[in-house]
């Protein structure tokens, strides 16, 4: 299978299962790794035979601006499944990064990966 890769998308968002989460909102940075055959569109060098990444982007940033959530495991299975919606997407492995999250200890990131696929 093959790769595609986006890497430090960010958008702010309200998740969180504290109030001041819920109000003030954090940034949220989202990596993913599309997992699909990209051998016809090279082939015939088609952006319709691949998935189209910017798409992609636009609707993870949309996830993670919209419907406030408790928990990044939950983020992180709404942006698995926007992803599978692709037609050429077969796999997608998605990291959520919290880098703000609400932690009294000094700490550089909290992140959720989840792997989910079509079958």
């Amino acid at each position: 299978m093959d790769r595609v890769a986006l890497r430090g998308l960010k958008a702010r968002g309200h998740h969180g299962v504290y109030p001041r989460e819920r109000e003030e909102g954090q940034t949220f940075i989202v990596d993913l790794v599309l997992g699909l055959d990209t051998r016809a569109a090279a082939a015939d060098d088609d952006l319709a035979k691949t998935v189209h990444y910017g798409i992609v982007a636009e609707e993870v940033v949309a996830v993670v601006e919209g419907e406030p959530v408790n928990l990044i495991e939950t983020l992180s299975e709404r942006i698995a499944q926007t992803c599978l919606k692709h037609d050429g997407v077969l796999e997608v492995e998605v990291t959520v990064h919290k880098p703000d999250a609400p932690i009294t200890v000094p700490f550089d990131d909290v992140t959720v990966t989840i792997t989910r696929s079509r079958v």
